[in-house]
């Protein structure tokens, strides 16, 4: 097992425990928790894969990914009065997960031969997919499009391995840096209260 995959895994859970969260929160049975659960989890990479061609998509050809969301989910749905602990510690494995589904989007957009702009929009897109899937099942504004540095962190980091994978640099030290990139702008909005401006009223 390589340290990208223990991170996706990690990310994974991070992910699916927040929209099975978000079930729990909009008062849904089983059901709508395990479906937000794994639609936030395996929903930006099941996009993207979808988007460049590459099927069946990576959660049907590791159904690791399937059974650890919707084990997750079920844990959650169970035990969610014990597990509060853990609602914010999760804000921290997100930023894990966030950095690591960037890294994984961007680099794959890449392997296609995918353009510069194309690339990055793959990278975002598989981090923030899931949670863009999330927030509209559970009948609530998107995350990436209210004030957190959520969205920008993943283009950030995306728009870095892009240019360091065109500069000919070794794909760890591309691939560490961009993640640590994202993992580092994300905790410092949390830790900072930063937001993007708003317009004006």
């Amino acid at each position: 097992m390589t340290l990208l995959y223990l991170l996706d895994l990690i990310g994974t859970a991070a992910f699916a425990a927040s929209g099975a969260w978000a079930g729990i929160r909009r008062d849904m049975d089983l059901l709508g928790v395990l479906v937000l659960g794994l639609v936030t989890a395996t929903g930006g990479g099941t996009l993207r894969d979808i988007l460049l061609g590459d099927l069946p998509p990576f959660s049907l050809q590791d159904e690791t990914y399937l059974y650890l969301s919707l084990v997750v989910s079920l844990l959650i749905f169970f035990f969610h009065r014990r597990l509060d602990f853990l609602n914010h510690p999760l804000l921290y494995f997100d930023a894990v997960g966030l950095g690591t589904f960037v890294v994984i989007g961007t680099g794959k957009a890449l392997d296609f031969q995918i353009g510069f702009v194309g690339a990055i929009m793959m990278g975002v897109m598989t981090a923030t997919a899931g949670g863009v899937l999330r927030d509209v099942l559970s009948n609530q504004v998107p995350l990436i499009l209210r004030k957190e540095v959520y969205a920008s962190a993943c283009i950030a980091g995306a728009a870095l391995l892009t240019a360091l994978h065109h500069l000919n640099t070794p794909s760890p030290v591309a691939a560490l840096a961009a993640a640590l990139t994202v993992i580092a702008i994300r905790l410092a909005a949390i830790h900072f209260n930063w937001s993007l401006p708003r317009a004006g009223q």
